[in-house]
């Protein structure tokens, strides 16, 4: 019997190894889920793989991080949760496994949890750009714009060509102050289309609300030797972190000068892989109305944010199409940059210009270029200056070149 006994046991034992041995090892089977998650979106296939690794190598962190993950992605909170604090148990410097439980919890809406969990493993890693990030999308998330700038223009120092993080900053930033004043002034010059330069000043008043953003306006304005004022409000309410709206109006009695009246919406959409969205309409009346109709697509990479816009203005069955593509590169926060504008037509968003749309039946044409550089000082202080070129045509097969200089400052508290 003994015999016999010890030739089952060693039999056992030789298939237990040859089983393992299919199997493959912990790295193996680690490898097998990875691909089954990625690749097939196996969510309960990488699980069961997941699983058989821990149990050769119960200890390795990388894979029951990992498991926690796609618990995750499988809408099974608690058991990610535990994957996590198995982890941070025996390592509570895991980078990973803090950032990994701090997601879960903004995933799941669990926000003052989220910022709870994210600053612990910050306290070990203050300065982890993944960590920093994901801070500022709570904190944005939150409402707490003021904390949520610090901490992602602290990102931008270190990583300016993080696009994630460019594009958050450019969400936050101008939330991160309740008040703001402007001040601009542009000088016009036309070699042939006007005898006498123009002159447009601008100031404004921003306030933060719970409901988003809202601005008050007075524009000054000498053109065609008549001096003129324009009173306008601007408000970009908060919808969702997906999508604001742009709701704007203004008002002249200086009809010429300025629009008599004026009114514009947009609706924006924030979308995956860092690209955004916009659709809307322009009104302004000078006596007849005219309508235009806007779109525009914009994308962040790395230090660069590019975007392409189009105005449809129909009249006198035909319709009237203005372009544009604006390109900004950052060389430090969202408030530092420089920009080129190539554009053709005339735009009902150009304060400069736009007192030229419906004069004629003629569908005039125009070929422009703008330079820009904006810069702040001390954070709260912002220098903004512009100049611009335009080849116009102002009468049918009769071109002028207007020149147009600008120069603004922003004052954020």
């Amino acid at each position: 019997m003994k015999p016999k006994f010890y030739l089952l046991l060693l039999s056992a034992l030789v298939f237990s190894k040859f089983s393992q041995a299919q199997e493959g090892s912990a790295d193996e089977l680690f490898t097998q889920a990875r691909t089954a998650a990625f690749e097939s979106k196996d969510y309960p296939k990488a699980i069961a793989l997941s699983k058989k690794a821990l149990a050769k190598s119960p200890d390795y962190a990388d894979i029951r991080i990992f498991l926690g993950r796609v618990y995750t992605w499988s809408k099974q909170p608690d058991s990610a949760r535990q994957a996590f604090a198995l982890v941070l148990a025996k390592q509570p410097d895991n980078k990973d496994a803090h950032l990994a439980n701090s997601t879960l919890e903004f995933w799941e809406d669990n926000n003052e949890k989220a910022l709870l969990e994210v600053n612990k493993g910050l306290t070990f890693h203050p300065t982890d750009d993944d960590l920093l990030l994901l801070k500022a999308k709570i904190l944005n998330s939150l409402k707490k714009w003021t904390e949520a700038n610090a901490a992602i223009e602290g990102v931008l120092k270190r990583s300016p060509n993080l696009t994630e993080a460019r594009t958050l900053a450019a969400r936050v930033r101008e939330n991160s102050s309740k008040n703001k004043i402007g001040l601009n002034y542009d000088f016009v010059y036309f070699d042939k289309q006007f005898d006498d330069p123009w002159h447009i000043v601008s100031i404004d008043y921003s306030r933060q609300t719970k409901l988003g953003s809202v601005t008050g306006r007075v524009n000054y304005a000498n053109r065609f030797n008549r001096n003129g004022l324009q009173f306008e409000i601007d408000a970009y309410p908060r919808i969702s972190n997906t999508f604001q709206a742009y709701i704007s109006g203004g008002y002249s009695n200086d009809v010429g000068v300025f629009p008599h009246y004026r009114a514009g919406f947009s609706l924006y959409a924030n979308l995956p892989a860092s690209f955004e969205a916009e659709a809307g309409f322009r009104y302004l009346t000078f006596g007849e109305s005219t309508w235009s109709y806007t779109a525009s697509v914009g994308k962040y990479y790395k230090s660069f944010w590019f975007n392409f816009r189009t105005f449809l203005t129909p009249s006198n069955d035909q319709i009237s199409q203005s372009f544009a593509l604006t390109t900004r590169y950052y060389f430090g926060g969202a408030d530092d940059y420089f920009s080129l504008r190539l554009g053709t037509g005339l735009s009902p968003d150009d304060p400069q210009n736009n007192v030229l749309i419906g004069n004629t039946a003629y569908k005039l044409r125009s070929n422009n270029i703008t330079l820009g550089y904006r810069k702040a000082f001390k954070s709260l202080n912002i220098l903004i200056v512009n100049f611009g070129l335009e080849n116009q045509e102002y009468r049918p097969d009769t071109k002028g070149n207007q020149f147009d200089l600008g120069i603004g400052y922003i004052r954020r508290f």
